[in-house]
């Protein structure tokens, strides 16, 4: 299964926090398939949140982020045309999270799963709106 994992589950197995072994183990294995993604928006996210003083890095922004691309072992989903224009096509009662948006539409594109604790998410999956399992 080709997964995408939301900013706060890749913060949670790059801190090995807060994952059940079995997410962990999960996450690790399509790693070795080349089958585990992370959105650039999830880069800006976090990027954000710690310029604003709202998540503490032990690095500068930047360096800490290329060494935990490269420590997970994610692929950088595509923020393509195609994810862009699905942004648009979602359902009028999606909520308006850009970021969230983005990750429900490179889902819905590139056939992935998300994995998250986003209550909003997670009753969009339940509605078929975009597959994500609750981690």
């Amino acid at each position: 299964m080709k997964l995408l994992l939301d900013s706060h589950t890749w913060l949670w197995l790059i801190s090995d926090i807060e994952l059940e072994r079995d997410t962990f183990q999960t996450c690790r294995e399509a790693a070795v398939e080349g089958e585990l993604y992370l959105s650039p928006i999830s880069l800006w996210e976090i990027g954000l949140k710690a310029s604003r003083g709202r998540l503490d890095l032990p690095a500068p922004v930047q360096g800490w982020l290329q060494e935990a691309v490269r420590k997970s072992r994610v692929t950088l989903a595509p923020f393509d045309f195609e994810v862009a224009c699905q942004c648009a096509t979602l359902p009028t009662d999606f909520h308006g999270d850009p970021a969230d948006r983005i990750l429900a539409a490179t889902c819905r594109v590139h056939e992935l799963t998300l994995l998250t604790r986003d209550r909003l998410l997670l009753s969009l999956a339940a509605k078929g709106v975009v597959a994500a399992e609750r981690v």
